[in-house]
């Protein structure tokens, strides 16, 4: 008795039950082919990279965990630092926007204390419910990944002090722009292991 069930074929699910959680991976594996597709013309980024940016997947069995190097912007406090980040995509990319987080530590008001990047064009599609952004400056699918770096780059350049990602970088960037460039190159050097 008891071996007969584990003989038995697995019978694929009939009914409605079925058709629905097949229906339901078949959108889930066809939106991981879209962003996967999305991604991997993105990838051309990695062959021809702006000048100062370096990007592309962390490995090849996954392309939406990718790793950036951001090199600080020239007459800036943030000159000569070379900037770790990782961009995490969705399954829904091109649709929503990847996140990106640098890696080492930083001191910048779009910047939160753990990393995380806080620009427009990383907000999701639609009107800002706070009224600050316009949709135009908020992620499209027509976005890309190099438009992503190279706002970075200008962010890192010229922070908008009224995000508030990181508050004390925000009072300092606008009262004692001196000590916020002394804090900044030392986090440049850092960067470099000095």
């Amino acid at each position: 008795g008891g071996g007969e069930d584990r003989e038995r074929p697995h019978q694929p699910e009939s009914g409605r039950a079925g058709r629905l959680r097949r229906a339901v991976q078949n959108q889930e594996t066809h939106a991981a082919e879209q962003a996967d597709e999305g991604i991997l013309r993105e990838a051309e980024l990695t062959l021809n990279p702006p000048e100062g940016i370096v990007a592309g997947p962390m490995n090849e069995e996954n392309f939406f965990e990718w790793e950036a190097l951001i090199m600080g912007p020239e007459d800036t406090c943030f000159e000569f630092g070379v900037f770790p980040a990782i961009l995490s995509f969705p399954l829904d990319y091109p649709l929503s926007p990847p996140k990106m987080r640098f890696t080492c530590e930083m001191f910048h008001p779009n910047i939160y204390p753990d990393g995380r990047v806080c620009i427009s064009i990383l907000h999701a599609p639609g009107d800002d419910p706070m009224g600050y952004e316009s949709s135009a400056e908020r992620w499209s699918p027509v976005q890309s990944v190099e438009k992503i770096l190279l706002s970075v780059v200008s962010m890192l350049a010229e922070p908008n002090d009224e995000s508030g990602a990181n508050v004390d970088a925000s009072k300092m960037w606008r009262d004692d722009r001196e000590q916020f460039c002394r804090v900044a190159r030392q986090l440049a050097q850092k960067s470099l292991g000095l």
